[in-house]
């Protein structure tokens, strides 16, 4: 697919190369990586299982469309007990019926809250399911989880912004 310029301008636009977001500015990357760090023992201390997690991960990158993030969290999540039936209908989860628990789907509501930023009903109905099915400490670190993998995911896709095997 060829990129084309700016209407009322003619010809197209030159190939998009990469803007290496960790290579010039590493120190912000690392402060990332801190972030992400403490989001996950805080989370499990606060008690969230690890494979919670990583489905609140994989869905945020599912939503924000990061390939390698993607790739990464189906990989963790398989490693951590999940089963490719759930992994293969996660994208569809509200109507999965009963494959996910409520635990679980309040979880990824919430993940998807923080992911698109709603409406402040959504959100506040997002918050309130969680909170029901999660203590507030829980419900904060998977709000944290989804925010720290969203800057991931948006690091990555700008960084890479096409899969490997098409650059």
């Amino acid at each position: 697919m060829t990129e084309t310029s700016a209407p009322g301008t003619t010809g197209t636009l030159p190939p998009l190369r990469p803007l290496p977001l960790i290579e010039l500015a590493p120190q912000a990357f690392a402060a990332v990586h801190a972030l992400h760090a403490a989001v996950e023992e805080a989370a499990t201390t606060a008690g969230l299982e690890p494979l919670l997690l990583e489905l609140v991960r994989l869905r945020c990158s599912q939503l924000n469309g990061c390939t390698y993030c993607v790739d990464l969290h189906t990989a963790a999540a398989r490693k951590a007990g999940e089963t490719d039936e759930r992994l293969g209908l996660l994208a569809a989860w509200r109507e999965s019926g009963p494959l996910f628990t409520p635990r679980e789907y309040a979880a990824l509501a919430l993940a998807e809250a923080v992911t698109r930023l709603p409406d402040h009903a959504e959100g506040a109905r997002a918050q309130r399911e969680a909170r029901a099915e999660l203590s507030d400490p829980e419900a904060a670190f998977v709000a944290w989880a989804a925010t720290v993998v969203n800057a991931y995911n948006r690091i990555a896709v700008t960084s890479r912004p096409v899969p490997a095997a098409e650059g």
